[in-house]
């Protein structure tokens, strides 16, 4: 599992999310390029931005239970694999806009460092270690990077 916390890891991350153009074309499911830049952007947002609606006590505890470990373990997600609905890009983005705030997210994350997240609370899972961070991060991006063909 790649570091997003390493500067060598994180830069890798970016050198691929720079070889993706407007019309680079998945490999498997429904998204655009655009439309996953924007999906993967979400994760960070849920840390960084107040713009998605916290789940309630018995939805968290629903999420703790059943999702937490799939998202936060370091096996691969499988291809096409369910997500949540606020990950679900409906309408076309901004290429370039949906590319420069992912790697906004992923440069300020990795300078933030592996301490600002050890124990820091999850939108949907409570706390979680900076390991469960860093695998969250790192394989919901090497998934769809891979998607991607980059």
């Amino acid at each position: 599992m790649q570091n997003v916390f390493s500067k060598e890891d994180c830069d890798q991350f970016i050198n691929r999310i720079n070889q993706l153009k407007p019309d680079s074309k998945g490999f498997w499911g429904k998204m655009s390029v655009d439309q996953m830049l924007a999906h993967c952007n979400v994760s960070y947002e849920m840390v960084y931005e107040n713009v998605h609606p916290k789940p309630n006590a018995f939805i968290k505890l629903i999420l703790r239970l059943l999702v937490k470990n799939k998202v936060v373990d370091n096996k691969p997600y499988p291809k096409n694999n369910q997500t949540a609905p606020q990950f679900i890009i409906k309408r076309n983005r901004d290429f370039e806009t949906e590319k420069e705030r992912l790697i906004s997210y992923l440069v300020r994350t990795q300078s933030l460092g592996i301490n600002e997240f050890e124990g820091k609370e999850s939108h949907s899972f409570g706390k979680l270690t900076s390991k469960e961070w860093n695998n969250m991060f790192a394989k919901h991006l090497e998934h769809h990077l891979s998607q991607f063909g980059v």
